[in-house]
């Protein structure tokens, strides 16, 4: 262990545990030891104070402990003379030291001064950063502060089945803007997330990026937490709450979540420029985890002892680096600190212009970039797969039909449809809904690109920049022709793409288009449980939820809503060996509740017996796992005789007295809790949803983001249980928030629950 480090990191840790020491002094002064704490929308309190030591803290005062831990976690700087295996020291230290960041950072919401805001900065050019309004919004401009849980659960299911393979902690700045540009495009390349810290001489990577134009936030994996080295507490918070949400751990339970982000958060540390005392102290921190830290800069190295998978501390200094300019050197960092921490990367070759990667799926391509627009308001825009014979598809041929957008306007539209003719000795027809909706993933990989939709309402915008890029009509066929053959390669052996944009075929194919749409609609709906002889069960999220089973039906679709009973058939059939396996439904034990012997045997299995028994209809016996990715939570309100359905985007407070975010705590990591239950919100339309229970009448209180977004289906589902008035009677955050006034809406509105019998 090298004394260097050593010193440096109890240095800072002492440092920094003193500093804290004294604003929390302040603060109790100032403000009073009652005075609310608390980090937005999560849960988790502190997350990395709660994970680490069990306080749930809710009031400055109840910060005096976890000052008084971090303090019996320090250490003295060691000797001169005398040299001692200094690990243990230096992850005390570095552990005392997240405690202190947490604690500082929670001090600075009480005075606002967080999440930070930007305006006394400038460019480069001596322009002056525009004023920062309306902050954890995740967009250019504004730092973010904590993760929220509704996006930690929104990241999950990427974080699971392998989209999203790990993220990246990046303190500093880099040796020039370009060099800063190229790291972070690398890792976005490889869907990696990253956050964003800290600063050398007052320059931050967060600077360096805005300068360039590049859109950071949540939408493009690039999260910037703050200019001051502390704010990477947020990500390590982002780490705990991980193991608490996905891995069903316990706040308190410090070793275990520590050993659960080291074998199953891909994550590492990037340090770029001069490594001071408080960098070192928080690198120790992060070894706790189990994330190696990478330095482009001369220090001293840690071997491997154990804490992490590999390496603990690489140097690499960045001069030193082989390549022909700066920018191969930052893509060889790159890939230093991916084979240092082994992140499973995937990336598909994909032959277009511009950069290309799962982290480009949410960007947003507004108005004023936009350099056309296909769909929306004003235009058409379609999609179609099928498949074909063999003989009839050329695979890799890409056609365009019709003229280019070259002829139109800045920020004008047009009409445009495309269709993928697909074959496959394995390819089935009941596989092309399933590849056709991965258009929308494949499409809006592509920096610069902007999807929305499917099917016949489709919308695609090109940015300015793509297309002065280079982008062009038949790279769309490019990205599909690449993607299908990586991803599907078991079931597609050709794949061939025609870009239409010529009015009367692009008419006759539209009515071909919507001729299969509604065809594929009335076989889904035909699909019931009871007309198959197997489920499948969905072992994606059992990284993060160890424990987790998940039973797909054609009438319940996965938790996470991306997983439906075909998607598990095709997964299957695609790979036999994969996370999706067929579950032989066996001798029925009870039909009304849902119990198989073979869904209760797989329960045992996949849940490595921690699940006896699973019911697929009912919320009050038996209810199927979480994991946390779920799109809305089911709880029991008891007074009300009923449930409500709360949605994932909602960060309002519901009549249960708790938000999304903390019941979320009640119903995932992998918990059977009867009257809480994870759902997909399209398994609120099955005639199944706890059907044994009394079926969509029991609910009695619903997200209006739920209403609103899911409106004319749940006007099909009200007109099913025979009251068409029935989603007006469901109360939802804008006239109800407490059980008392929920019991009054019932009343007044008469809802059907009034006069059903009780359910437990």
């Amino acid at each position: 262990m090298s004394r260097y480090i050593a010193t440096r990191a109890i240095r800072g840790a002492n440092a920094l545990v003193r500093e804290a020491e004294l604003m929390l002094k302040r603060a109790l002064a100032e403000k009073g030891g009652a005075q609310k704490v608390a980090f937005p929308n999560t849960a988790y309190y502190l997350p990395l104070i709660y994970g680490m030591t069990g306080v749930a803290v809710e009031k400055l005062e109840d910060l005096v402990p976890v000052i008084e831990h971090a303090k019996r976690l320090l250490h003295p700087v060691p000797s001169e003379k005398m040299w001692t295996p200094y690990l243990g020291e230096t992850l005390d230290s570095g552990m005392a030291t997240l405690l202190a960041a947490e604690t500082i950072e929670a001090i600075r919401f009480v005075y606002g001064l967080q999440p930070e805001r930007m305006p006394g900065f400038t460019l480069a050019g001596g322009t002056a950063y525009p004023e920062l309004d309306s902050p954890n919004n995740g967009r250019v401009g504004h730092l973010n502060g904590p993760i929220d849980d509704i996006q930690l659960r929104s990241w999950g299911i990427q974080l699971v089945d392998g989209r999203m393979p790990g993220f990246a902690a990046i303190v500093g700045a880099a040796k020039s803007n370009e060099v800063a540009v190229k790291i972070v495009r690398e890792l976005q390349k490889r869907n990696i997330l990253c956050f964003l810290s800290g600063n050398v001489n007052g320059r931050s990577i967060i600077h360096q990026l805005i300068e360039e134009g590049v859109e950071l936030g949540y939408d493009t994996y690039t999260v910037p937490f703050g200019t001051d080295t502390i704010s990477a507490i947020y990500a390590l918070g982002f780490a705990t709450r991980s193991a608490l949400t996905f891995g069903g751990l316990k706040a308190g339970q410090a070793r275990e979540i520590l050993l659960y982000n080291r074998e199953r958060v891909f994550a590492f540390v990037l340090a770029l420029g001069e490594v001071d005392d408080l960098k070192y102290a928080a690198a120790a921190g992060a070894i706790n985890f189990g994330f190696p830290v990478i330095a482009d800069t001369v220090i001293p190295e840690i071997l491997p002892t154990g804490v992490t998978k590999y390496e603990h501390v690489v140097s690499m200094p960045f001069n030193e680096i082989e390549g022909a300019d700066d920018l191969e050197r930052a893509e060889r960092l790159v890939q230093k600190c991916i084979e240092v921490r082994g992140v499973k990367v995937k990336v598909a070759e994909v032959p277009v212009p511009v950069p290309y990667g799962s982290a480009f799926e949410g960007e947003v391509v507004r108005k004023n970039d936009m350099r056309v627009e296909f769909g929306g308001k004003h235009s058409r825009c379609f999609e179609y797969l099928y498949m074909a014979p063999n003989d009839e598809v050329v695979d890799g041929k890409v056609e365009v039909i019709g003229p280019t957008f070259d002829h139109i306007e800045p920020q004008g539209h047009m009409d445009m449809g495309i269709i993928v003719k697909v074959a496959g000795r394995q390819m089935q027809e009941d596989f092309e809904p399933v590849l056709e909706r991965q258009i929308h993933y494949f499409i809006n990989g592509a920096s610069g690109i902007q999807h929305i939709g499917q099917r016949d309402i489709a919308w695609i915008r090109i940015s300015n920049n793509a297309a002065e890029k280079g982008f062009k009509l038949e790279h769309f066929g490019k990205i599909l022709h690449a993607r299908y053959h990586s991803d599907f390669g078991a079931i597609v052996d050709k794949v061939q793409v025609t870009i239409i944009t010529e009015p009367e075929l692009l008419q006759q194919w539209l009515a071909k288009a919507r001729a299969a749409y509604d065809y594929r609609n009335r076989r889904l709906a035909d699909l019931t449980d009871e007309k198959v002889e197997e489920f499948y069960s969905c072992t994606l999220c059992q990284s993060f939820a160890p424990n987790h089973v998940c039973v797909i039906s054609p009438e319940r679709l996965g938790l996470c809503g991306a997983y439906n009973w075909l998607d598990c058939k095709a997964s299957y059939n695609i790979n036999p060996t994969g996370p999706n396996q067929p579950i032989k439904l066996g001798k029925v034990i009870d039909p009304v509740k849902g119990y198989w012997t073979g869904t209760n045997e797989y329960a045992k299995i996949g849940s490595h017996g921690v699940v006896q028994e699973v019911s697929m209809y009912s919320i009050m016996e038996n209810p199927m796992t979480a994991c946390g990715c779920f799109e809305c939570i089911v709880m029991l309100i008891p007074e009300a005789n009923g449930v409500m359905v709360v949605s994932r985007e909602d960060p309002s407070m519901t009549p249960a007295g708790m938000t999304f975010s903390t019941l979320a705590g009640i119903a995932g990591g992998g918990l059977q809790t009867p009257g809480v239950m994870g759902v997909g919100k399209y398994f609120l339309l099955s005639p199944k949803f706890i059907s044994a229970d009394g079926g969509f009448k029991r609910v009695v209180w619903m997200s209006s983001i739920l209403k609103e977004m899911m409106a004319e289906e749940l006007k099909k589902v009200a007109e099913r249980e025979g009251d068409p008035d029935l989603i007006d009677k469901i109360a939802d955050e804008r006239h109800v928030t407490t059980v008392d006034e929920l019991l009054v809406w019932l009343e007044e509105h008469q809802h059907p629950v009034l006069s059903m019998e009780p359910m437990f």
